[in-house]
């Protein structure tokens, strides 16, 4: 892996000989790259990463959150919950629209109403399914009555769910989105770029950045690029870990990271004759070794997972089998469940991933290590799109993938885990069913106090270690490299864009 770094450099140094020109920083904006375009800046329908993080700068939520991953408040600065099927929110007094319009109770009813009575037609309407009808008593009061409980509701309106739109927007919040939020939209060309503005008549904490360009650049080698020669300044986990070695060396540049909360997992069909037996699936997990893949693929960048939900979670329970690295275990294992080894081999597994090369690098070292025990892994790598269709048609014995964003609430173990959540009604992949999980995750949504759900969610968390329907890898750190004349930097756990909002550029010398 150190011959892969230095491999990186001379790509770095062949390349750089033939650029014939430097393009220099503009004084007064920042450029932050990122992989590809935004779907749709409308804040009701983009469920895409890009989307969703940007809108978050443009547009305001009901609620914040937390650096525990709770909720906190936003555009309401308080609210109630008097029973189980009825939230009050008080709206902040004096908060604007990019055109100058008060945001009102009336926007944020229109917000959720355009969702809910189909006039804009988006997959976010099933998260507020719950949801029978919305009042507006006062100008500064919103009332969400709730047809059942669902204590989900508080996080689905947080930071990057669903921003509020003026009263009345339609389909013109896609290519022009008005927002209250800390950043204007000035422009975006699909491929290309987004331009964002401060808004300097923002509500809250105004943000230190004249504007921000969202630059599009999809070769990761040419995001390095950018960053060496200085005509960008920010990437944030958007290179692999050695070009970040490479690029740390650079004076110019600087690295900043932190814990994330993006999960790689290993994925089982319960549903094959092998893997429907839970010894099968815990040998697999013994036999696993984490470390040298977090080391040398990784390069330290990420911490070993117990549970799909991240350790900043209010709900996380760490206190679960861990699985340490165990061949002898796993052999025993593999024994009881009745597949002795024959010539070596006991059985053969296709596992089918992505063509990312960490990915394949990764089931790599999987494969060696199942070698071990005596399970032949079979690797079967295809384009993502073919990839992830097959993963959500079962068509897979087990596959590879991370949870970006949807872990970090324990409302995932109703939409990985709940057995009427099997695709296409969610997440089940595996097909992963078991009663008592099931009516635990339905005690928990209809129970609103956090201290009644936070035993619940530790109860299905131990569950699910043993029954082991996928295997939690690790989770990935934040990666963000940046041009040392951007300031004041500061990560949250969600890896999404909040940094802008404090960041700053050195004043030119």
């Amino acid at each position: 892996m150190v011959r892969a770094a230095w491999h990186s450099l001379a790509i770095f140094s062949l390349m750089a000989s033939f650029l014939s020109c430097y393009t220099k920083a503009n004084p007064n904006t920042l450029v932050m790259l990122i992989e590809s375009s935004p779907t749709n800046l409308d804040p009701r329908i983009g469920v895409d990463a890009q989307s969703e993080r940007i809108d978050n700068l443009i547009f305001d939520d009901l609620l914040s959150r937390g650096d525990n991953l709770d909720v906190a408040p936003g555009l309401a600065e308080r609210w109630e919950v008097p029973d189980p099927l009825t939230y009050i929110f008080h709206l902040h007094n004096g908060v604007k629209f990019h055109d100058g319009r008060p945001l009102t109770s009336r926007d944020v009813k229109w917000t959720f109403d355009s969702l809910l009575q189909g006039k804009v037609r988006s997959t976010k309407a099933a998260v507020y399914r719950f949801v029978d009808h919305i009042d507006a008593p006062d100008d500064f009061t919103v009332v969400f009555h709730m047809k059942e409980p669902s204590a989900t509701l508080l996080w689905n309106l947080s930071d990057g769910s669903i921003g509020v739109v003026p009263y009345g927007s339609a389909s013109e919040m896609t290519t022009h989105p008005i927002g209250s939020g800390p950043f204007k939209f000035v422009a975006s060309e699909t491929d290309k770029d987004v331009v964002l503005e401060r808004n300097d008549d923002y509500w809250g904490d105004k943000p230190k950045l004249k504007a921000v360009r969202f630059a599009v650049v999809p070769d990761a080698t040419t995001r390095a690029l950018e960053l060496r020669k200085g005509s960008a300044d920010v990437a944030i986990n958007a290179l692999t870990p050695d070009t970040v070695l490479t690029l740390e060396r650079n004076p110019s540049l600087a690295v900043e990271r932190a814990p994330g909360t993006v999960l790689a997992y290993l994925g089982f069909n319960l549903r094959d004759p092998i893997l429907k037996d839970v010894r099968v699936r815990q040998a697999i997990a013994y036999a696993l070794d984490r470390r040298p893949m977090i080391e040398y693929l990784w390069r330290g960048a990420a911490q070993p997972a117990r549970s799909i939900l991240p350790p900043q979670s209010w709900a996380y329970n760490g206190n679960v089998p861990p699985y340490e690295h165990d061949p002898g275990k796993s052999r025993e294992l593999l024994d009881a469940a009745g597949y002795p080894a024959v010539n070596g081999v006991r059985f053969h597994l296709a596992m089918k991933t992505s063509t990312d090369e960490n990915t394949r690098l990764m089931v790599a070292v999987m494969q060696q290590q199942l070698r071990e025990v005596g399970i032949a892994l079979d690797i079967r790598s295809f384009e993502f799109a073919t990839f992830f269709a097959d993963v959500t048609h079962g068509a897979f014995q087990l596959y590879g993938l991370r949870w970006i964003g949807g872990n970090e609430d324990p409302d995932i173990f109703e939409y990985a885990f709940h057995s009427a959540k099997f695709p296409p009604n969610g997440a089940n992949r595996g097909y992963y069913s078991n009663p008592k999980v099931d009516a635990l995750i339905d005690r928990a949504r209809r129970e609103v106090d956090p201290k009644v759900r936070k035993p619940i969610y530790a109860e299905i968390q131990r569950i699910l270690a043993e029954e082991l329907p996928a295997i939690n890898l690790w989770y990935l750190d934040n990666v963000l490299v940046h041009n040392k004349r951007v300031r004041n930097l500061q990560l949250n756990p969600a890896g999404n864009y909040d940094f802008l909002r404090t960041a700053e550029l050195a004043p030119n010398n």
